[in-house]
């Protein structure tokens, strides 16, 4: 009789990860440290705007995988009081000096990378010429300016001392720099950084890990705090990056940084089953999630998620996704290792702060620039390198982006602030997270631990192996469904994270499960 081999499972183990609560202020972020800093700003007087700029600009040198200086991103801000939250906008702008014709085809297709032609030398997915103007700094200034309380150099003081202090040199940073090494050996700043000896740093077989000095950061940190965060784009900093980037046969200028500029518009609100959910709008993943909801609202809500649920969610995510991908001008990169940061921040005045912000792809464009140490985003890999469709690449063009930070009101006050991080994958994961919490009733806690699926595409559902029997065969009896772990790598499913202002005055608030450095940190 022959052997059949089980299916490989990376992850025997059962992973838990804490909530939070406290009745004043809370920070969720991916990386502990970074929640950290946002807390210590609101323990130094600052609000929730002033702790999110704080977090944000703390995981530029925790998370350089995923955000830092050089990127871009949309926030939700919910005002104590207001009546609707207001969406900051520094989402990627392609630089005005663009040649779509730098982007040439070379006839094939890479089904496993992407969903659209191949570009010679993948001059669209890594290197100068894949890089978007970067508005992240943009976006924190016009908060910190519009709504915050403390000085700026109060507020970016953390990011200074871990800029300083370096990345942490452990298994998830060797993991992270690995995945990226083959793109990052080809520059020579970033080889320098993340590729000692030409290969990732090893952690240590025993004992404690070290600190990895991330080039020109720790400066370019300390600069911004001495100048402001407009030095970026008007001062020493911008002269450096515009110089780093000619040099290197890229078209992002000193004009584009001198101009870039964030913007506010009221959130996207919609009713959804008796309470407002706002959402960021225009070229994010709003118009997609309200499609999701609109075909959802049938569905039959029992006590909890089951088989016929997910069946449904699962259908009218598949559709909506067929609709974004011809109605939106197939803007979306299928299978992008797109990766992202999310952080969710409330104060004990009530205020709430969704903010996703990304590099793209992990690492970005994986070009370090020697002046400043900043790592560049790939914001050019969300635009179509064909001529004649609605998302082509032009100069000075916006892209559709993936993003997904909500905010959803219970009586007319932010009640559940929430968001993700994992490129295509983010939509599914925040819609599940907020039915589960306000639909079925689950706690934060519960509603993180509870697998998911995800659609990302109209024709396939991929689906936890955590999942119950009967939730997998409905899933399977629908359309094609692949079975997969929620693990660390691959990132099958995206990393959410939420708050909620429960109705006794506490707020809980709880990270991504599988994200081994993050982490809900409440005031004390």
């Amino acid at each position: 009789m022959p052997y059949m081999i089980a299916p490989h499972r990376t992850q025997h183990w059962g992973l838990t990860k804490p909530s939070a609560t406290g009745k004043r202020g809370m920070v969720v972020a991916q990386a502990k440290s970074a929640a950290e800093a946002g807390v210590a700003v609101l323990d130094d007087g600052g609000n929730a705007m002033d702790a999110a700029v704080a977090t944000a600009l703390a995981l530029a040198t925790m998370e350089p995988w995923n955000s830092g200086l050089g990127g871009i991103g949309f926030a939700l801000v919910h005002r104590a009081g207001e009546a609707q939250a207001d969406v900051v906008d520094f989402g990627p702008m392609a630089p005005h000096a663009l040649n779509p014709d730098s982007f040439k085809l070379t006839g094939r297709h890479t089904p496993n990378q992407f969903n659209w032609p191949e570009v010679e030398g993948d001059a669209n997915i890594h290197g100068p010429l894949s890089v978007a103007i970067p508005a992240a700094l943009a976006g924190y200034d016009l908060m910190h300016r519009r709504w915050g309380r403390l000085p700026m150099a109060d507020i970016i003081a953390p990011a200074v001392a871990l800029a300083q202090r370096g990345l942490p040199a452990d298994w998830f940073t060797t993991l992270k720099i690995s995945n990226a090494a083959t793109t990052l050996r080809r520059y020579p700043e970033s080889a320098r950084i993340y590729l000692p000896d030409g290969l990732p740093p090893a952690a240590p077989y025993q004992g404690s890990p070290g600190f990895l000095r991330q080039g020109q950061l720790p400066e370019t940190m300390a600069r911004l705090q001495q100048a402001g965060l407009r030095d970026f784009y008007e001062g020493e900093i911008a002269a450096s990056i515009a110089t780093d980037i000619a040099a290197m046969g890229g078209v992002l200028s000193a004009a584009d940084l001198a101009n870039c500029q964030a913007r506010t518009t009221k959130a996207t609100e919609i009713t959804w089953r008796g309470r407002g959910l706002q959402m960021a709008g225009g070229l994010t993943a709003s118009p997609t999630a309200t499609r999701v909801l609109q075909q959802l609202a049938s569905a039959r809500f029992g006590a909890a998620p089951d088989a016929e649920w997910f069946a449904a969610l699962a259908r009218a995510m598949k559709l909506a996704y067929a609709e974004r991908l011809v109605g939106l001008g197939e803007a979306d990169p299928l299978e992008a290792k797109t990766c992202t940061t999310h952080l969710t921040v409330c104060d004990a005045e009530g205020n709430m702060v969704a903010m996703t912000t990304t590099l793209m792809s992990s690492m970005g464009s994986r070009l370090v620039l020697p002046g400043s140490g900043v790592l560049m985003n790939n914001g050019m890999i969300w635009f179509d390198p064909r001529p004649g469709q609605p998302n082509s690449i032009a100069p000075g063009k916006r892209p559709l982006t993936n993003m997904s930070p909500i905010i959803l009101k219970l009586g007319g006050r932010p009640w559940l602030a929430a968001g993700a991080s994992g490129g295509r994958r983010i939509m599914a994961s925040v819609l599940q997270i907020m039915s589960f919490v306000a639909d079925f009733g689950m706690s934060p806690e519960q509603a993180a631990h509870h697998p998911r699926i995800d659609v990302s595409s109209p024709h396939e559902v991929t689906a936890d192996a955590r999942l119950p029997a009967d939730v997998l065969a409905a899933l399977a009896a629908d359309g094609p469904t692949e079975v997969v772990e929620h693990s660390v790598l691959p990132v099958n499913f995206a990393c959410p994270n939420m708050i909620v202002q429960n109705a006794d005055g506490s707020r809980t608030g709880i990270s991504d499960v599988v994200s081994p450095w993050s982490a809900a940190i409440a005031q004390n």
